[in-house]
């Protein structure tokens, strides 16, 4: 009985916490590769993020990247349109951040710009940011940012022309 009424006490304090974070994981979260784990071994573009593909490969992403944190996603209105997350690359001492933009989103036609880059808490600022403007792409990878010693979160934020606002996400903070 007591350790029901545990596991109920720590359910309703995680629930008051993501109503309190609104959507804020804490350190430490999402996937945390093996250090012997290897990089896939195809080259094709993925929602799941592969540092192998062409886009990855011109962005300068290391190859042993792997994602770090959760997965948060961007929304335009109620409609999901974009994942976001954050990469690591043991190698190259270097995170990432990396969008992949639904293909429901895509499938409309829309031109949209797009930011992706590494959000620096001890900085408070973007770090390895790139834009793309006027793009229909799938993928995008921000440049190598240096902030392995920095607390961080994936950060990504898509702009259509012609609407007000931005639709934006950034992944859980990992120190």
């Amino acid at each position: 009985m007591k350790r029901a009424h545990r596991m109920l006490s720590l359910a309703a304090a995680a629930f008051a916490t993501t109503l309190a974070c609104a959507g804020t994981a804490v350190a430490g979260t999402g996937p945390t590769p093996a250090p012997d784990q290897q990089p896939p071994a195809s080259t094709v573009p993925s929602e799941a993020g592969n540092p192998l593909t062409a886009r990855a490969q011109a962005a300068g992403v290391c190859s042993d990247a792997y994602q770090i944190g959760t997965t948060s996603y961007a929304y335009r209105g109620t409609e999901k349109i974009a994942s976001v997350k954050q990469f690591y690359s043991p190698r190259c001492k270097e995170n990432y951040g990396y969008v992949w933009v639904w293909k429901s989103f895509l499938d409309k036609d829309i031109t949209f710009d797009l930011q992706v880059g590494v959000w620096s808490y001890d900085r408070e600022s973007l770090i390895g940011v790139r834009h793309e403007f006027g793009t229909h792409h799938q993928e995008f990878w921000g440049n190598g940012a240096d902030t392995v010693n920095d607390c961080t979160s994936g950060d990504g934020a898509l702009t259509i022309t012609g609407e007000q606002g931005t639709y934006a996400a950034r992944t859980s903070k990992r120190c």
